[in-house]
């Protein structure tokens, strides 16, 4: 059992849903990365998404790619979050999930990016451009390392593909609230409730809701459908805000314990 299984396990018990919020790593710098996730965790954050940042993150809006280039610019790197997650292990036990794109881990070579990773004390993978019908070698050396591979399914998703998902995700299974790019709240596709209520259908794996949640509103509709509330860009948005600011890590937490407090009611 790893820290995602049980702390699902112990939210079950508590009758409570997950919050997990996103941001990415190296934005504005890893130091603050390091202290973000900490405020995170003390606000009552129950997994954290870290980010990987990618020249080309096709799934992100504005507000995130502007932060892929920020931790860019600061020369973040693959090894560099997996040094600072390792870093991260003396002082939290909090699952933490990077989230990002294949190209980079390719680059790094799928093994031993899955052995490293395993080994710095990350509990999750998201890769946003892998489909399951591509990932059977990840998805072996992932399970060899105690690794759980997560999955993502839209409202368009093809019966087949959520079986798919279904059958191979781990830990939880990430459910894009609408057709879009990460931060679009214009868009809302109406059938969510059907797509949250298949997945349930088929499996016991906890279902999350992303992309587009920024309101404590917002989060309390997405809680009322699945197990998890996931926010990224709204997050990012106040990092983005406060970057020069010494309040960033209070003003961030501040914003994200609004939410919390709502998919804890």
């Amino acid at each position: 059992m790893n820290r995602i299984e049980k702390r699902f396990e112990e939210l079950k018990k508590q009758g409570k849903k997950a919050f997990i919020p996103f941001i990415t790593a190296g934005d504005p710098d890893l130091v603050k990365t390091k202290a973000l996730v900490l405020e995170l965790e003390k606000r009552g954050a129950d997994i954290i998404e870290l980010g990987i940042p990618f020249s080309d993150p096709i799934a992100e809006g504005p507000v995130i790619q502007r932060s892929s280039q920020r931790a860019l610019e600061g020369e973040t790197s693959s090894l560099k979050i997996l040094n600072l997650v390792k870093e991260m292990r003396q002082e939290t036990e909090i699952p933490l999930v990077l989230m990002g794109y294949y190209n980079p881990i390719f680059k790094f070579g799928e093994r031993k990016f899955i052995e490293k990773t395993s080994r710095a004390g990350v509990d999750g993978l998201i890769i946003v451009d892998l489909p399951p019908e591509e990932a059977h070698f990840l998805l072996k050396e992932a399970e060899k390392n105690n690794l759980d591979i997560i999955f993502l399914l839209t409202p368009v998703s093809s019966e087949e593909r959520i079986k798919l998902v279904c059958e191979n995700s781990r830990g939880f299974i990430y459910c894009v609230a609408y057709t879009g790019i990460t931060g679009d709240e214009k868009r809302k596709d109406k059938n969510l409730k059907d797509l949250v209520a298949e997945v349930h259908s088929l499996t016991s794996t906890p279902v999350g809701i992303g992309f587009g949640i920024s309101s404590p509103l917002a989060a309390k509709k997405a809680a009322s459908l699945a197990e998890i509330v996931i926010v990224g860009s709204a997050i990012v948005k106040k990092i983005e805000k406060y970057k020069a600011n010494k309040n960033l890590v209070k003003e961030v937490g501040a914003f994200a314990e609004s939410l919390i407090r709502t998919v804890k009611k």
